[in-house]
C-alpha cells in the first residue's frame, strides 16, 4: 500500500502521493505533471524495442487514483503526450471514456503538439495556464522575476526534478520530488518512462522525496 503525505499551504489541504500525483482535498483533484504518454510509440515507431505495457502503467495508475480518491477532476500541468498521435492515442481516448463524469484539464507543455480540437473530442479542455483557488497552474517553472509578478502560487513541472541523496561510500542516489519553495512548487514527473533531474534546492524550500512506495521529507 502506497503511503502519502500531507501537507498544508495557504490553507490547502493537499496529499503528496508516491505515485507522483497529489490530491487536492478543498477541490478532490488529482493534479499530475508530464506524463508523456506515446513516448513508448515514439521510440518504438523508431525501431527501439520498449515493451508496450511501459505505456499502459501510467495509465493503470491514473486509474486507481482517480477510483481511490473518487476524484472529480483531473489536471494535466503539460506533456500529457510526448509527440505526434500514434497508437497510445487510441488507448488513452478509450481510457478517457472509463471516466467520462470526471472533468480533465491539460495545460499545454511543449511537448504537446496534438492538436487540441483532438482533446476537446475527448473532453479535455485545454489552456495554457488555469487559475484556481490559490494556485496558478502552468507547465513551465517561472524565474523569480516572473513569480514576483504573480499573486498566485505557482504549480507546474517540465523539469522531472529529483533530490539527490548522499550516503557512506560516496554513494549517492536521485530520487523523484516534489519541490516547494516560497512562490512554486514543481511536481516530478508522473510518467515512469521519463529521467529525473537533480535540482539546487533554498535552505527554506519544503522538499518531499519518494522512496519505496513512500514520500519522505529530505
Amino acid at each position: 500500500m502506497s503511503v502519502g503525505l500531507n501537507f498544508n499551504i495557504l490553507e490547502q489541504d493537499l496529499q503528496l502521493l508516491p505515485e507522483r500525483a497529489i490530491y487536492w482535498r478543498q477541490k478532490n483533484a488529482i493534479i499530475v505533471a508530464d506524463v508523456h504518454l506515446g513516448k513508448v510509440g515514439h521510440f518504438r515507431k523508431a525501431g527501439i524495442a520498449v515493451p508496450r505495457q511501459v505505456g499502459h502503467d501510467d495509465l493503470n495508475c491514473l486509474t486507481k487514483l482517480l477510483h481511490r480518491h473518487e476524484a472529480d477532476t483531473l489536471y494535466f500541468l503539460g506533456d500529457l503526450f510526448h509527440s505526434d498521435m500514434n497508437a497510445d492515442w487510441y488507448d488513452f481516448a478509450t481510457w478517457r471514456k472509463e471516466f467520462s463524469h470526471v472533468t480533465m484539464h491539460l495545460v499545454i507543455g511543449n511537448h504537446d503538439v496534438i492538436k487540441e480540437q483532438h482533446y476537446h473530442d475527448i473532453s479535455v479542455q485545454t489552456h495554457q495556464e488555469i487559475l484556481e483557488g490559490p494556485f496558478l497552474m502552468l507547465h513551465h517553472p517561472q524565474n523569480n522575476a516572473c513569480l514576483e509578478q504573480h499573486e498566485n502560487y505557482v504549480f507546474c513541472g517540465h523539469i522531472h526534478p529529483g533530490v539527490k541523496l548522499l550516503g557512506k561510500g560516496r554513494q549517492s542516489v536521485t530520487l523523484p520530488c516534489f519541490a516547494f519553495s516560497r512562490q512554486q512548487a514543481i511536481l516530478p514527473s508522473f510518467g515512469k518512462f521519463t529521467g529525473k533531474v537533480a535540482m539546487h534546492h533554498e535552505p527554506n524550500d519544503h522538499v518531499f522525496g519518494i522512496l519505496e512506495g513512500k514520500v519522505i521529507a529530505v
